[in-house]
């Protein structure tokens, strides 16, 4: 918004203690009620109107002060009541004066009573009433000079919207009698609201120099795979090839579901970057040295190498492909044209921007791809865009068969019969508990109460946690030769256990939909019939009786908007921004595309 030289430092003040900094921020800032200031000849009871009035009599009792008022415009006697009355009232009221006067008119057996009346200067007129950091009568004033069509039209809101807003602070009669928001009016708040949102996020967006633009092809190697890929795998790859090939470093987030194959893009995205080099930081060892041996795998001929805190230090120059922990960080890193971030959600901005400065090259900057397998409503996804590039990945390559039911105490004997049976088949099981230590508010066991039934039970039962520095030493080996594995949710994200059928969560209510989607991707990854549990104390629960008909992390996402709405969803990791008032994540895509459209992002 660019203020002109007669919009005085009075306005930026102004502007800086309503917090915000745009005339679009200002329409949004609506009335919470308004006052009909204007004249009517027929009294209304149990509201505030306005009379044209004589002062008859004042009376000044020890609490309060009697005046009787002959309203004019009525022809009708109107007795008025201030109670405490503050110092500056006393002088207001003189018997003999004719003012305009509001309150709230009640009437009984032919007596009628104002309560608190106020002199009104300003008649003819439906005031608005605001609730914001400025005095009511300044915000008004402030309004009437800068909220106007032509200042709404140069931050490029759209007609319709601009007229349905002003009529919010410039009431008629309509608004006046309508109780609620019209539907029109609640699209035109939300439009603003977005707009407003994805404008700033646009403007925040930093266009550098790329270290180098590229086009090569990789098709040849996705025809010599043993499998094929999914047709939004290759629309993922063809999206990064784009990128690749402009002179502008681009910035894009892949988001796919648990085993959508997030893994071939990466090394798609390495090869296409040959003869230039690639760095992939993965947030843990386990996930670094999967990537790596998948890497190894699948690109044999390029020159990979993996870079954890316990590895030797040696020339990374001379590899194509350097996969690693936040170990990264700390390590002598030559150029790097491509660079990506798994799990980005794991790594604090700070952590990212400093591997990007790490391989950039002066002004110029490396293509920057983050990856994240916690699926985020679509929505969300188009709302990102405004300031980077999102490419989503909603199939699998194969369809996973689980089996998801709720659970409750009654159900415990054939659980148990059921754990049995999986781990006699060589199959694992994982039991995922709220809390590590016991505690006086949860009703349910902790892993140190339940530890001791299932050790008592089974053979090869392992124990982890988030506190548990061996935890990935744990993981590795319960891969190999554990049965039954207890855990918090730090199994959520990470190692892949090809044998595990089973997971099993207690008080599963405790949990976001998003988070019970993710443990219940761990189970069933190669294809493996799959079960997950949800043990519950309460007796009904729709959000998780929807989670169980529900296998997308897409529609996850939704439901978990619905369910929570949409809150802080946009506080965070790679966003930024204060929870929406009007927009409801889970139900307004049309306006977001609709937004999307307009400011052509």
């Amino acid at each position: 918004m660019k203020l002109t030289k007669e919009q005085s430092k009075d306005t930026e003040a102004k502007l800086s203690k309503l917090g915000i900094s745009s005339w679009c921020e200002l329409a949004l800032l609506i009335p919470h009620s308004y006052e009909d200031f204007r004249l009517h000849d027929s009294m209304k009871t149990h509201q505030a109107q306005l009379i044209d009035a004589t002062i008859e009599s004042v009376h000044r009792a020890p609490n309060s002060i009697q005046i009787n008022f002959f309203a004019h415009n009525f022809g009708h006697v109107v007795h008025g009541v201030l109670f405490r009355p503050k110092q500056y009232m006393l002088h207001q009221f003189k018997k003999g004066d004719r003012d305009y006067f509001y309150g709230v008119i009640e009437c009984k057996t032919g007596s009628c009573s104002m309560s608190m009346p106020r002199k009104i200067t300003t008649i003819g007129a439906i005031t608005p009433k605001y609730k914001t950091a400025l005095r009511n009568d300044v915000m008004q004033r402030f309004v009437q000079k800068y909220l106007t069509y032509e200042n709404l039209q140069l931050e490029g809101l759209k007609d319709e919207v601009i007229k349905e807003v002003l009529k919010l602070h410039f009431p008629t009669q309509e608004v006046l009698d309508s109780h609620e928001l019209s539907e029109k009016t609640l699209y035109a708040l939300k439009y603003i609201e977005l707009f407003t949102y994805m404008k700033l996020l646009a403007s925040k967006r930093r266009y550098f120099e790329s270290i180098a633009s590229y086009d090569n092809s990789y098709k040849e190697w996705v025809d010599s795979l043993p499998f094929a890929l999914t047709s939004e795998q290759i629309e993922a790859i063809e999206d990064i090839k784009k990128d690749f090939s402009k002179t502008i470093a681009s910035k894009r987030m892949i988001v796919g579901d648990v085993g959508c194959g997030k893994t071939m893009v990466i090394l798609a995205s390495a090869l296409m970057t040959l003869p230039h080099k690639s760095i992939l930081m993965a947030p843990t060892t386990i996930l670094a040295n999967q990537l790596f041996e998948e890497a190894q795998k699948f690109l044999p001929n390029v020159k990979s190498i993996l870079v954890t805190n316990k590895s030797k230090k040696v020339d990374l120059s001379a590899f194509d492909f350097i996969i690693g922990t936040h170990a990264l960080l700390y390590r002598e890193l030559p150029e790097a044209a491509l660079v990506m971030v798994d799990e980005q959600h794991r790594f604090g901005t700070a952590q990212r921007n400093l591997l990007e400065k790490l391989v950039s090259s002066g002004s110029k900057k490396p293509h920057y791809l983050q990856f994240s397998a916690t699926p985020i409503p679509r929505t969300l996804a188009m709302i990102e865009t405004a300031h980077i590039d999102v490419s989503l990945i909603t199939s699998t390559p194969f369809e996973k068969d689980i089996t998801s039911k709720v659970i409750h105490k009654k159900d415990f004997k054939d659980l148990f019969e059921h754990i049995k049976k999986e781990i006699k088949n060589k199959n694992q099981v994982l039991l995922v508990y709220p809390l590590v230590e016991q505690s006086e508010v949860l009703e349910y066991q902790s892993i140190e109460e339940a530890r001791g039934y299932w050790e008592k039970n089974f053979k090869n039962v392992y124990v982890t946690h988030g506190k548990d520095k061996e935890k990935e030493e744990v993981l590795l080996e319960f891969r190999e030769k554990g049965d039954l594995l207890i855990a918090t949710t730090v199994v959520e994200v990470g190692i892949s256990l090809p044998r595990l059928s089973s997971v099993v969560i207690v008080g599963a209510e405790r949990l976001g939909l998003s988070t019970l989607h993710q443990l219940r991707g761990r189970v069933s990854r190669t294809g493996l019939k799959g079960y997950c549990f949800l043990y519950t104390n309460q007796s009904k629960s729709e959000r998780l009786n929807r989670f169980v008909e529900t296998t997308s992390g897409f529609d996850i996402a939704n439901l978990d908007l619905k369910f929570r709405k949409s809150g802080d969803l946009l506080k965070g990791t790679n966003q930024s921004g204060s929870q929406f008032k009007w927009i409801d994540l889970a139900e307004d895509e049309e306006i977001v595309r609709s937004v999307k459209s307009e400011l052509v992002i």
